[in-house]
């Protein structure tokens, strides 16, 4: 029962910290990377840094924009 309250409790603050993320840097429903994190906080983190980040996608790409 004792890891069961661990895992809550690092997904509910998972949850938060992406929600406020996703308020400054997705395009996105922060409410539903929020969610989709607290579901599936492993799967769920992965897929908000690759996909629901502003500058997830071409960050190489930033410097030659002058």
């Amino acid at each position: 029962m004792f890891l069961w309250l661990i895992f809550l409790l690092i997904a509910l603050v998972l949850t938060y910290w992406v929600y406020q993320d996703a308020q400054k840097n997705s395009q996105n429903s922060p409410f539903l990377w929020a969610l989709v994190v607290f579901l599936a906080p492993l799967l769920g983190l992965v897929l908000y840094f690759l996909l629901g980040r502003k500058g997830a996608r071409g960050r190489g790409h930033s410097s030659s924009q002058i």
